[in-house]
């Protein structure tokens, strides 16, 4: 038996090197993937308004693409715990790809049935984006995988920022294609996921989570069973505070982000600002929900992720007092109260993650990511949903004052798993 052992460790890749690789590609992808995600978050719920031509349901796209993104993760999550994080991301990509074109058939036709439905597979796009993540991380070492979380998600902010400053153009190229002009940025939508989905089938080898799985059970094989048992009981022991309060920051982060960035762009555009206007807010918020991505790895290694999600509610706490007093006019305090939104949502999706991948075991780490990650999405569904409800009965900034206060729920949820652990 000992002889086998060493052709079994030399037969698999280099950790280190393969996870230099994979990162790219990671961030190959995540920069395509960027551009289909804005499209729906900045034009989605105004197809919808000029569709339904009423405010109260404006909300209603990103409730249905975040509840479509539910579906996608749980979906993508067991495709890539029985097969590898290859085919689960390639294949979310892909639905996300067919459901831009569904919303630009939709438009077309003006049915707001077949709009809805498409923007429900259109969110396979944003869970893939979301699940990316996770990738980065599979080999990734201890106390550095938010680091490495990181790297992926800020790959996300070229694609994110350019794509809704695409507004202009995309119109252009839909007047050019004969198609509405709101519908021109699913066109590029649909072409960014379908890119992102040939480039992780063909170039994201050898499979991170694979290949994890491969060195742990090479690791475990060169290691006596008493030590590598006390391990594994030491991360049961401190997994589930920390898998329960990372779901609750990621999910609670998640609710507030898109419940007021939902209805940042009906607000704006029921004060007269122009579609571009509204895109340059939503792109400085995508910008600052992933570009400080480095700093805040950086941070949660450092200082610990329980620390950052506490700074994550204090952040969004922020974002929703400034959205609520800056002036409907006002595109530039618009954009500030939208950047610390982004920012607080990054504190707290890092932070979260960090939290889950240190103390999931590799076995199960997929299918539970991604049925937190559904959890996450139900969120999102939820704030898009209740948005548009809450504007038509009261406001703005009634809405932006609502979800600051709902993030600080997130500081004694900290202090209770901190005195426990």
């Amino acid at each position: 038996m000992t002889s086998t052992a060493p052709s079994t460790t030399t037969s698999i890749p280099d950790p280190a090197q393969a996870q230099a690789r994979i990162l790219r590609v990671l961030v190959a992808s995540q920069i395509l993937s960027g551009a289909g995600l804005a499209a729906g978050v900045t034009v989605g719920a105004l197809i919808a308004q000029d569709m339904l031509g009423s405010t109260s349901l404006a909300g209603l796209p990103s409730a249905l693409f975040t509840a479509g993104s539910a579906l996608a993760a749980v979906t993508i999550g067991r495709i890539s715990q029985a097969r590898g994080r290859r085919p689960g991301l390639a294949t979310g990509y892909l639905a996300g790809a067919i459901g831009s074109a569904g919303v630009i058939t939709a438009a077309v036709r003006d049915s707001p049935v077949l709009l809805f439905i498409a923007l429900f597979v259109y969110g396979a796009g944003t869970a893939t984006n979301l699940q990316a993540r996770y990738a980065g991380a599979d080999l990734a070492r201890a106390g550095h995988r938010a680091r490495a979380v990181s790297t992926v998600l800020v790959a996300t902010t070229l694609g994110g920022v350019a794509g809704p400053n695409l507004a202009a153009p995309a119109g252009t190229l839909a007047a050019h294609l004969g198609i509405p002009h709101l519908a021109g940025l699913f066109v590029i939508s649909g072409a960014a996921y379908a890119l992102a989905a040939l480039v992780l089938a063909v170039r994201l080898r050898p499979d991170p989570l694979l290949l994890a799985r491969a060195v742990a059970q090479a690791e475990e094989a060169d290691v006596a069973a008493g030590p590598a048992t006390d391990r594994r009981d030491a991360g049961t022991s401190e997994g589930r505070g920390g898998v329960v309060l990372g779901a609750l920051v990621m999910i609670l982060t998640q609710l507030v982000m898109v419940a007021i960035m939902t209805m940042t762009p009906v607000h704006m555009h029921d004060h007269g600002h122009s579609t571009a206007a509204s895109g340059l807010v939503i792109g400085i918020h995508i910008g600052a929900m992933y570009l400080p991505s480095p700093l805040t790895g950086w941070l949660v290694d450092r200082h610990g992720s329980r620390r950052i999600a506490v700074v994550s509610g204090i952040t969004l706490l922020a974002a929703g007092v400034l959205a609520a007093a800056a002036p409907g006019g006002s595109v530039a305090l618009l954009a500030l109260a939208l950047a610390l939104l982004g920012l607080g949502w990054n504190f707290g999706l890092v932070s979260g993650t960090a939290m889950i991948t240190d103390t999931v075991p590799l076995a199960t780490r997929a299918k539970t990511q991604g049925l937190i990650d559904v959890s996450i999405a139900i969120a999102g569904a939820t704030g898009g949903m209740a948005s548009g409800i809450m504007v038509a009965a009261t406001s703005y900034p009634v809405l932006a004052l609502t979800g600051g206060a709902l993030s600080l729920a997130l500081l004694p949820a900290v202090a209770a798993t901190a005195d426990r652990r």
